[in-house]
Parts: C-alpha cells; sequence; structure tokens
C-alpha cells in the first residue's frame, strides 16, 4: 500500500498591527502635507496660469507624468488606521483601495492593491534593492545631456546652448561617455549613441542602476509613484524634493545656458567643473540611500512572507 505523500501546509500570512492614528493626528499630519506640497509646487502652477515654460521645473511634471494635485494627497502607508471624526470615517474612504473597517476607521486594503499592482511593486523593489546594494560611480560629469545634443541642430530644450554647437561637440569628442542610465541613453543623438561605453536597455536596467547616477537618483520619485499609496505622504514629498534639487544640478551640469533662471553653471568641461559634480554627485548618492531604503520598507508588503 503507497502511503500519501504529505505536504507542510502553507505559511499563514505574518499579520501586521495596526497603526491606528487619532483624527487630529491624522487631519493636522494631512493638512502639513497639502501646504508642504503646495509649497513645494508653487512655481510651477503659477507658471502653468501664464502659459510659462520651464526647462528645469516642467520636468519633473511631464517626464513624471503627475499633477500637483496628486501630490498633496497625502496617503498614511501600509498598516495605519484613520480614526473617523465628527463627520464620519476619513476621505480616504472614497478613494480607490481604502476600506472601512466596522469600527469607522479607514485604511489601506493592501490585499486588494497588491492584487492589481503587485507585479509593479516587486518590479520596483527589485530595482531600488539592486540599485541600493551597488557602491556609486562617479565620474560620468553629466555628459549624458550633452550626447543628447551631439551633432543635432534642434535641441529639446527652449535654451541656448553655453559654449554654442561646435563647443558642445568639442565637449563630447573630448570625453569618455559612461551613461548607465536607460531612460538617458535613449534620447542619445544617433552620433552619439555608439560612443557611449554601455548600450542599456531596458532589459539590463536592474543590473545597471547605481546609486552615482543623477537620473537613477532622480527616478526615487518615479517608483514612489509607481508604489502609489504604499507609499506614505512625507515619503512622496521628500523624493519629490530630491529629484528637483537634481534636475537642477543636472541642468546646470548641461551644455545649455540656464543663467536666464538665475543659475550658475557647473562648468564639467573644466577640473573644477569636474570636481563640483563629483561632490554633488557624491552627496546625492549618500542622501538616496535612505529613500531607497525608505522604498524598499513601502514595498515589504508585496515581500513573500516567511
Amino acid at each position: 500500500m503507497t502511503t500519501p505523500a504529505t505536504t507542510t501546509p502553507a505559511t499563514p500570512p505574518v499579520e501586521r498591527p495596526l497603526v491606528v492614528l487619532p483624527h487630529a493626528t491624522w487631519r493636522r499630519t494631512a493638512d502639513a502635507h497639502a501646504a508642504r506640497a503646495d509649497a513645494a509646487t508653487a512655481g510651477h502652477r503659477e507658471r502653468r496660469s501664464r502659459h510659462e515654460r520651464h526647462a528645469i521645473e516642467d520636468f519633473l511634471f511631464e517626464y513624471y507624468p503627475t499633477k500637483p494635485a496628486l501630490l498633496r494627497r497625502w496617503h498614511p502607508g501600509a498598516g495605519v488606521a484613520l480614526e473617523p471624526g465628527p463627520d464620519g470615517p476619513a476621505p480616504h474612504a472614497a478613494w480607490r483601495w481604502y476600506i472601512v473597517d466596522d469600527d469607522g476607521r479607514t485604511r489601506l486594503d493592501v490585499d486588494a492593491f497588491l492584487a492589481e499592482r503587485g507585479d509593479t511593486v516587486r518590479y520596483v523593489a527589485a530595482i531600488v534593492g539592486a540599485t541600493a546594494a551597488r557602491p556609486a560611480a562617479t565620474g560620468c560629469f553629466g555628459l549624458h545631456e550633452w550626447a543628447m545634443v551631439y551633432r543635432e541642430e534642434e535641441h529639446r530644450h527652449p535654451l541656448p546652448l553655453r559654449l554654442g554647437g561646435r563647443g558642445t561637440d568639442e565637449v563630447v569628442e573630448a570625453h569618455r561617455i559612461r551613461c548607465t542610465h536607460v531612460d538617458a541613453f535613449r534620447f542619445f543623438t544617433p552620433d552619439a549613441a555608439p560612443r557611449n561605453t554601455l548600450q542599456p536597455t531596458r532589459e539590463s536596467q536592474p543590473a545597471l542602476e547605481q546609486p552615482g547616477c543623477l537620473h537613477a537618483n532622480m527616478d526615487l520619485y518615479k517608483w514612489a509613484l509607481k508604489l502609489g499609496p504604499l507609499v506614505p505622504g512625507d515619503l512622496l514629498l521628500d523624493c519629490f524634493e530630491l529629484a528637483r534639487e537634481i534636475r537642477t544640478t543636472d541642468m546646470q551640469a548641461s551644455p545649455y545656458d540656464v543663467s536666464s533662471y538665475g543659475l550658475e553653471p557647473v562648468a564639467i568641461e573644466t577640473p573644477d567643473g569636474k570636481a563640483e559634480y563629483v561632490r554633488r554627485q557624491r552627496d546625492y548618492a549618500q542622501r538616496s540611500a535612505s529613500l531607497r531604503a525608505r522604498l524598499l520598507t513601502a514595498c515589504a508588503p508585496a515581500a513573500p512572507t516567511t
């Protein structure tokens, strides 16, 4: 007689205790978040009302397509329940993926969110985790922006080239280009792309992303947006504000003349400019490390339990 094979029972999900926020606490936090978001987007909103373009800050709303209204919406993150107020459950109750428990507390329905977005969360965790595990590579000097205008008459931004077309091309030709970021590399001109020491692709992105890359650090904002309500509001705004700062450096070190914005260039064609670029690069790598750790914590509900 054959003995039936035995199976090990599946490990039950780990119950994560809820953090319960009183109405006054979460209301105060949500209001402060909205005020912080409004302050961060005030310039963009004012320019938009006048139909004015801004080559630096528009990037944060177009390349990372989102609206100021989304930034001001505060999420508490997974595992946090909001006590009802005098008018009933928190407004989150009307938002997608939130539920109201029998006690009137409102919380993110993590299971429902992961049922729809679990693959995205796991992908973000893989990219962010792999990047965090690598040392920062410095010394690319922001030449990706120069490679995007190399031997081209028309440019992405309505700003003059600081060194002119010929001077810009000479800088590209005098340097080794070492761009690791696919979403920068894909904008290289046809003549510039073969000059890169790597040929990044979407498939190789998890293997190439590294924390010295300005664009990889700006992308922490993109990953925070993709994680949606899993990301607490303060983390989303921290990622946005770092991305805005990095974007400013990105354009200061670019071939464009940004003096019309009251900014000095980081002249990477000079030794002093190179040193300044690397200094900032290392600073951003260090500061982005804590954001990556917090994003990985936000991804934790999608990780397999043991």
